[in-house]
Protein backbone atom coordinates (compact mmCIF):
# COMPACT_ATOMS: atom_id res chain seq x y z
CA UNK A 1 0.00 0.00 0.00
CA UNK A 2 0.83 3.03 -0.84
CA UNK A 3 2.24 5.86 2.05
CA UNK A 4 -1.01 8.51 2.69
CA UNK A 5 -0.25 11.77 1.65
CA UNK A 6 -0.28 14.38 4.17
CA UNK A 7 -3.38 15.68 5.14
CA UNK A 8 -4.36 19.47 4.46
CA UNK A 9 -7.93 19.04 4.88
CA UNK A 10 -9.12 17.54 7.50
CA UNK A 11 -11.81 19.11 9.15
CA UNK A 12 -12.89 16.34 12.37
CA UNK A 13 -15.26 17.60 15.10
CA UNK A 14 -15.91 14.09 16.44
CA UNK A 15 -14.12 13.34 19.51
CA UNK A 16 -12.32 9.58 19.56
CA UNK A 17 -11.08 7.41 22.70
CA UNK A 18 -12.71 6.27 25.54
CA UNK A 19 -14.30 8.80 28.44
CA UNK A 20 -14.89 5.92 30.92
CA UNK A 21 -12.84 2.72 31.83
CA UNK A 22 -13.45 0.87 35.14
CA UNK A 23 -15.48 1.86 38.18
CA UNK A 24 -13.26 4.30 40.16
CA UNK A 25 -12.37 3.72 44.10
CA UNK A 26 -14.44 5.91 46.21
CA UNK A 27 -11.56 8.04 46.69
CA UNK A 28 -11.14 9.13 42.77
CA UNK A 29 -14.71 9.47 42.54
CA UNK A 30 -14.45 12.30 45.17
CA UNK A 31 -11.70 13.45 43.41
CA UNK A 32 -13.59 14.10 39.83
CA UNK A 33 -16.13 15.48 41.88
CA UNK A 34 -14.19 17.83 44.35
CA UNK A 35 -11.41 18.36 43.30
CA UNK A 36 -11.77 18.47 39.17
CA UNK A 37 -13.36 21.79 39.80
CA UNK A 38 -10.57 23.20 40.96
CA UNK A 39 -8.79 23.31 38.21
CA UNK A 40 -10.76 22.86 35.25
CA UNK A 41 -10.68 24.62 32.52
CA UNK A 42 -13.97 25.52 30.90
CA UNK A 43 -13.52 26.45 27.28
CA UNK A 44 -17.05 27.85 26.73
CA UNK A 45 -16.53 30.73 29.94
CA UNK A 46 -12.57 31.36 29.39
CA UNK A 47 -11.98 35.23 27.55
CA UNK A 48 -10.77 35.62 24.29
CA UNK A 49 -8.55 35.14 23.28
CA UNK A 50 -6.91 33.69 26.67
CA UNK A 51 -3.86 34.14 27.59
CA UNK A 52 -3.19 30.60 29.40
CA UNK A 53 -0.80 32.33 31.83
CA UNK A 54 -4.40 33.83 33.75
CA UNK A 55 -5.27 30.45 34.37
CA UNK A 56 -2.34 30.51 37.15
CA UNK A 57 -0.47 32.16 39.71
CA UNK A 58 1.66 35.19 39.11
CA UNK A 59 4.75 33.08 39.87
CA UNK A 60 4.28 31.33 36.37
CA UNK A 61 6.52 32.20 33.87
CA UNK A 62 6.08 29.70 30.79
CA UNK A 63 2.69 27.60 29.78
CA UNK A 64 3.49 23.85 28.95
CA UNK A 65 0.45 21.70 27.36
CA UNK A 66 0.40 17.57 27.49
CA UNK A 67 -2.12 16.28 24.90
CA UNK A 68 -3.76 12.63 26.03
CA UNK A 69 -1.96 12.85 29.67
CA UNK A 70 -3.38 9.55 30.11
CA UNK A 71 -2.69 8.61 34.22
CA UNK A 72 -0.86 12.04 34.14
CA UNK A 73 2.16 10.62 35.69
CA UNK A 74 4.36 12.63 33.29
CA UNK A 75 2.77 15.64 33.81
CA UNK A 76 2.44 15.34 37.39
CA UNK A 77 6.27 14.83 37.66
CA UNK A 78 6.84 18.00 35.19
CA UNK A 79 4.68 19.83 37.40
CA UNK A 80 6.94 18.75 40.97
CA UNK A 81 10.33 19.28 38.84
CA UNK A 82 8.93 22.96 37.04
CA UNK A 83 7.08 25.07 39.38
CA UNK A 84 7.74 28.38 37.74
CA UNK A 85 5.99 26.39 34.61
CA UNK A 86 1.92 26.27 34.39
CA UNK A 87 0.70 22.51 32.71
CA UNK A 88 -1.92 22.73 30.85
CA UNK A 89 -3.43 18.88 30.58
CA UNK A 90 -5.98 17.44 28.02
CA UNK A 91 -7.32 14.15 28.57
CA UNK A 92 -11.11 13.00 27.65
CA UNK A 93 -9.98 9.55 29.71
CA UNK A 94 -11.95 9.87 34.02
CA UNK A 95 -10.00 7.17 35.06
CA UNK A 96 -6.54 9.29 34.14
CA UNK A 97 -8.03 12.55 35.06
CA UNK A 98 -8.81 11.18 38.71
CA UNK A 99 -5.25 9.55 38.78
CA UNK A 100 -3.72 13.24 38.04
CA UNK A 101 -6.01 14.80 40.63
CA UNK A 102 -4.74 12.15 43.25
CA UNK A 103 -1.26 12.75 42.64
CA UNK A 104 -1.96 16.61 42.55
CA UNK A 105 -3.56 16.08 46.15
CA UNK A 106 -0.54 13.34 46.93
CA UNK A 107 2.24 15.82 46.01
CA UNK A 108 0.41 19.27 47.02
CA UNK A 109 1.69 20.77 43.59
CA UNK A 110 -0.75 23.27 42.12
CA UNK A 111 0.62 24.37 38.40
CA UNK A 112 -2.20 22.15 36.34
CA UNK A 113 -4.82 23.01 34.58
CA UNK A 114 -7.19 20.81 33.46
CA UNK A 115 -8.87 20.71 30.42
CA UNK A 116 -10.95 17.54 29.62
CA UNK A 117 -12.33 18.43 26.44
CA UNK A 118 -10.62 18.33 22.77
CA UNK A 119 -7.51 20.00 22.84
CA UNK A 120 -8.31 21.12 18.95
CA UNK A 121 -11.73 23.19 20.08
CA UNK A 122 -9.64 24.81 23.17
CA UNK A 123 -6.26 25.73 20.95
CA UNK A 124 -8.09 28.40 18.41
CA UNK A 125 -9.19 30.31 22.09
CA UNK A 126 -5.97 30.47 23.39
CA UNK A 127 -3.87 33.86 22.42
CA UNK A 128 -1.14 33.86 19.99
CA UNK A 129 2.27 32.65 20.86
CA UNK A 130 1.71 31.34 24.17
CA UNK A 131 2.91 27.63 24.79
CA UNK A 132 6.46 26.91 25.64
CA UNK A 133 6.20 23.55 25.02
CA UNK A 134 3.98 20.77 23.81
CA UNK A 135 3.83 17.77 24.67
CA UNK A 136 2.15 14.34 22.59
CA UNK A 137 3.46 11.38 24.24
CA UNK A 138 2.23 7.98 23.19
CA UNK A 139 -0.99 8.87 21.09
CA UNK A 140 -3.62 6.21 19.64
CA UNK A 141 -1.73 5.49 16.24
CA UNK A 142 -4.96 4.19 14.89
CA UNK A 143 -3.20 2.04 12.75
CA UNK A 144 -5.90 0.71 10.35
CA UNK A 145 -5.29 2.68 7.00
CA UNK A 146 -9.47 3.51 6.85
CA UNK A 147 -8.50 5.14 10.70
CA UNK A 148 -5.32 7.20 9.98
CA UNK A 149 -6.99 10.17 9.12
CA UNK A 150 -8.40 10.22 12.95
CA UNK A 151 -4.59 10.68 14.25
CA UNK A 152 -4.05 14.17 16.01
CA UNK A 153 -0.73 15.25 14.04
CA UNK A 154 -2.10 16.60 10.35
CA UNK A 155 -1.85 19.27 8.63
CA UNK A 156 -4.72 21.40 10.36
CA UNK A 157 -3.98 20.83 13.53
CA UNK A 158 -0.22 21.44 12.81
CA UNK A 159 -1.98 25.15 11.77
CA UNK A 160 -3.22 25.35 15.36
CA UNK A 161 -0.43 24.43 17.19
CA UNK A 162 1.91 26.71 14.95
CA UNK A 163 -0.55 29.82 16.12
CA UNK A 164 -0.17 29.65 20.00
CA UNK A 165 3.15 27.78 19.86
CA UNK A 166 5.91 30.78 20.97
CA UNK A 167 9.00 31.12 18.24
CA UNK A 168 11.54 28.41 19.24
CA UNK A 169 8.72 26.59 21.38
CA UNK A 170 9.27 22.55 21.25
CA UNK A 171 6.67 19.88 19.77
CA UNK A 172 7.96 16.61 21.39
CA UNK A 173 6.44 13.34 20.65
CA UNK A 174 6.80 9.92 21.50
CA UNK A 175 5.86 6.51 20.10
CA UNK A 176 6.47 3.15 20.02
CA UNK A 177 4.73 2.42 16.53
CA UNK A 178 6.77 2.53 13.84
CA UNK A 179 3.63 3.79 11.24
CA UNK A 180 3.05 6.50 13.49
CA UNK A 181 6.71 8.18 13.38
CA UNK A 182 6.59 7.71 9.61
CA UNK A 183 3.30 9.53 9.66
CA UNK A 184 4.67 12.27 11.86
CA UNK A 185 8.08 12.66 9.95
CA UNK A 186 5.73 13.29 6.47
CA UNK A 187 3.79 15.29 7.99
CA UNK A 188 6.15 17.88 10.51
CA UNK A 189 9.06 18.44 8.13
CA UNK A 190 6.82 20.06 5.09
CA UNK A 191 4.80 22.31 7.39
CA UNK A 192 6.81 25.60 7.24
CA UNK A 193 5.74 26.67 10.66
CA UNK A 194 8.21 23.26 11.98
CA UNK A 195 11.44 21.97 12.16
CA UNK A 196 13.27 18.85 13.08
CA UNK A 197 15.77 18.43 15.59
CA UNK A 198 17.81 15.67 14.35
CA UNK A 199 21.31 14.80 14.60
CA UNK A 200 21.53 11.01 13.65
CA UNK A 201 19.60 7.83 15.12
CA UNK A 202 20.75 8.62 18.86
CA UNK A 203 18.19 11.67 18.19
CA UNK A 204 15.06 9.42 18.39
CA UNK A 205 16.28 6.20 20.25
CA UNK A 206 17.03 8.52 23.79
CA UNK A 207 14.72 9.42 25.74
CA UNK A 208 14.92 12.98 26.83
CA UNK A 209 16.95 13.90 30.09
CA UNK A 210 13.60 15.68 31.60
CA UNK A 211 11.08 13.04 30.59
CA UNK A 212 9.98 10.51 32.88
CA UNK A 213 9.14 6.77 31.59
CA UNK A 214 5.51 6.18 31.93
CA UNK A 215 3.22 3.17 31.80
CA UNK A 216 2.81 3.25 28.39
CA UNK A 217 6.42 3.58 27.50
CA UNK A 218 7.17 0.50 30.20
CA UNK A 219 4.37 -1.42 28.49
CA UNK A 220 5.83 -0.98 25.46
CA UNK A 221 9.43 -2.17 26.03
CA UNK A 222 8.12 -5.28 27.76
CA UNK A 223 6.31 -6.19 24.62
CA UNK A 224 9.62 -5.82 22.99
CA UNK A 225 8.58 -2.32 20.99
CA UNK A 226 11.21 0.50 20.57
CA UNK A 227 9.68 3.86 21.70
CA UNK A 228 10.96 6.95 19.29
CA UNK A 229 11.53 10.11 20.25
CA UNK A 230 10.71 13.18 17.80
CA UNK A 231 11.55 17.13 19.17
CA UNK A 232 10.11 19.65 16.43
CA UNK A 233 10.66 23.15 16.99
CA UNK A 234 8.77 25.76 15.99
CA UNK A 235 10.45 28.28 13.87
CA UNK A 236 11.11 31.40 14.18
CA UNK A 237 9.57 33.10 11.27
Amino acid sequence: MPDPKPDTEIHRTHLYGRRKGKRLRTRLRNALTHDLPLVRIDPDVVEQPCDPRTLFSEDITRIWLEIGFGGGEHLAKQAQSNPDVGFIGAEIFENGIAALLKQRTDAGFENIRILDSDAREFMPKLAENCLDRVFLLYPDPWPKAKHAKRRFVNQVTLDLLARVMTPGAELRIATDHPEYARWCLRQIPIHPAFHWDVSGPASWRHRPEDMISTRYEKKAIREERTPMYLNFFRASG
